[in-house]
């Protein structure tokens, strides 16, 4: 019998007895449980029943569905194996049951009574335990009592089995060191690039013969993924804005009622340092009058930063009685103390707004646009459900372009293309769900347009053709015509640098590097740059392709990973994620060692009559 003292933590039992009673919320498939069909798997002793399987399957779904923004299907969650997923997790839960059950691992009846006892759950108003509670939540999610301790001594076992297998195992440190001392190590190196300015003679204009051999040696570069040719009907406010008239006696009403936009009075950006007493705020105002202290430095002293004391664009009132001295103050004054409703302060003045004052004949345009706008916006929503209908009759994208205001249009879409409608991240999304078999609907963008769309065909990937891609051809050749070139350039310099000779020697600008790691990025250079730079002995010197240029890099120093407090930090944390790595290798290792010894039974037939209750 394992001890009580083995037993798992009163919060996590509260945490595993909470979900356990919200999972068991009185679910039920007719016809299944009964008689063979009781269970999906055996696993040694232990069944994993059909309750529990499609309690399990649910939450599954539910997390999945969550995940995507829409609901999942069965047949979905099949194709992307999550029903096999969450079979292997029980089958796997059972087999540590069986484990447990060998080892003879048990909480004891003691235990387990004290367990049951302190579950809020079973637990009545004067918080002692409630003996017909505990047996009306029972009854409710379809246990007895002595299934449900049954379960709850097995969830307990196994939990003690788990903390054996995954308690105290630790990564040799030697290990750790040598994955510090490869991810802190840097590099101190120089570098040059020689582009097109530094060839001898301008590149040949390339004939159209050259360019189009460049493509078919090249084709894959050129290549389209994928794509959904899309036919759609869009509705945007823009389109019927010009129709919608203001009459002149709104637009002044909405002059009045947005005064305090269009006539602003005078305002200050300000930062306020605030302070206990007024002791405290006149002995940090001495300091800036007679110590030549700044007032950047009493931020710094209070543990503050600049970002924040700043009250951002102020007006006089809203400073209370501060407004007076801040506003008479210049930029770059400090003026207090000053009572502030934080208490006695020193502000900073940082900048000066002037009063603005925008006449109704001025702000007329922008009134009648947005008015105009927003009215448009409403007038499309309120002609949504219509167009809804006119689909839902039988209508097809063409028609309801034809029959209202909406402009049809067609896209060629795949991940990437964002110019057009679909600059709109709503008809991205809708997109890259839609489907040859949806029936169009009406979808709102977010500036208050609305469209429907409708998949004519999926183009296959292929090769972008040669009349559309002119402009990428040449622009590759003449790189890589300029790359071949170059390099001949690069490798002459190599013995000379070889030698001795410095970059300035042989007529190159060098660029110096100190203490990169290799997670370091050097701007203007190619992805694997820094890969190449740690593959280098001191000393060395490459020449390192870069898209129409190249580079020259010599090694000058490898740098071993400090001893610094960071360093430490940094193996302290990769110690601890591989420790935890490791117990879970072993805790898996152990769990498939504990399946295969248990044997297990699955029996088919019975998972594809759960699987038949959703829909």
């Amino acid at each position: 019998m394992a001890k009580e003292g083995n037993s798992i933590s009163r919060t996590a039992m509260w945490i595993l007895m909470g979900l356990l009673i919200l999972g068991l919320g009185g679910f039920g498939i007719d016809g299944i449980v009964n008689g063979s069909q009781s269970r999906v798997a055996r696993v040694g002793d232990k069944d994993v029943d059909v309750q529990t399987y499609f309690r399990a399957m649910q939450s599954a779904l539910s997390t999945e569905s969550q995940a995507r923004g829409e609901t999942v299907s069965m047949e979905q969650a099949r194709a992307i194996g999550l029903d096999a997923a969450v079979l292997n997790r029980l089958v796997t839960e059972r087999a540590l049951d069986h484990e447990a059950s060998e080892l003879g691992i048990s909480i004891g009846d003691e235990n387990l009574r004290d367990q049951i006892l302190t579950i809020p759950a079973f637990q009545g108003v004067d918080g002692s335990f409630d003996r017909d509670g505990y047996r009306y939540a029972l009854q409710n999610s379809g246990l007895s009592e002595a299934a449900f301790e049954n379960r709850l001594r097995e969830e307990t076992s196994r939990t003690i089995l788990q903390g054996a297998v995954l308690t105290g195992v630790t990564m040799p440190d030697t290990y750790t060191r040598t994955l510090v001392n490869y991810v802190a190590e840097t590099r101190d190196f120089s570098w040059a690039r020689l582009d097109e300015t530094d060839l001898d003679d301008t590149l040949a204009e390339p004939t159209e013969d050259e360019l189009r051999s460049y493509y078919d040696e090249n084709i894959d570069d050129f290549g389209l993924p994928e794509t959904k040719r899309i036919t759609f009907a869009v509705l945007r406010p823009s389109r019927v804005v010009d129709s919608i008239i203001i009459p002149t006696e709104e637009l002044e009403r909405e002059y009045e009622a947005r005064s305090a936009q269009f006539n602003q009075p005078e305002r200050r950006l300000v930062e306020r340092l605030a302070f206990l007493d007024d002791a405290a705020a006149d002995a940090a105002a001495a300091q800036l009058e007679v110590e030549g202290t700044t007032f950047e430095a009493l931020v710094e002293e209070r543990g503050l930063a600049l970002a924040d004391i700043d009250m951002g664009d102020v007006g006089r009132l809203e400073l209370d009685a501060a407004g007076e001295a801040v506003f008479n103050a210049e930029v770059g004054d400090v003026v207090g103390p000053l009572q502030t409703g934080l208490g006695p302060a020193l502000v900073r003045v940082n900048g000066i707004l002037p009063a603005q004052n925008t006449s109704f004949e001025s702000a007329e345009p922008l009134l009648r646009t947005n008015l105009a706008m927003d009215r448009a916006r409403r007038l499309i929503a309120s002609q949504a459900e219509d167009l809804e209908d006119i689909l839902a009759g039988g209508s097809t994208i063409e028609d309801l372009a034809n029959g209202s205001d909406m402009e049809l249009g067609q896209i060629d879409w795949f991940p990437g293309v964002g110019d057009g409608i679909a600059a709109y991240p709503e008809f991205r999304s809708a997109a890259a769900r839609l489907q040859a078999d949806d029936f169009p609907s009406i979808i709102p963008l977010e500036d208050g347009a609305i469209f429907a769309m409708r998949l004519d065909e999926i183009l296959a990937p292929r090769p972008s053709p040669y009349e559309e891609s002119t402009e990428g051809v040449r622009a590759n050749w003449e790189a890589d015509r300029a790359e071949e070139l170059l390099m001949v350039k690069a490798n002459a310099l190599l013995p000379e640098l070889q030698s001795g000779k410095t970059f300035s020697g042989v007529s190159l600008e060098a660029v110096e590097e100190e203490d990169i790691d290799r997670s370091g990025f050097i701007a203007g250079t190619p992805p694997a740059f820094m890969s190449e730079v740690f593959s280098m002995d001191v000393g060395e010197v490459k020449v390192i392709e870069s898209f129409g240029s190249v580079l020259v890099v010599q090694l000058n120093a490898i740098n071993p990973a400090s001893e610094n407090e960071q360093a430490q930090q940094l193996r302290d944390q990769l110690s601890e994620q591989m420790d935890q790595t490791l117990a879970r290798n072993l805790y898996t290792i152990f769990a498939q060692d504990a399946m295969l010894r248990a044997g297990q039974e699955i029996d088919f037939n019975t998972l594809e009559a759960v699987h038949a209750n959703f829909h």
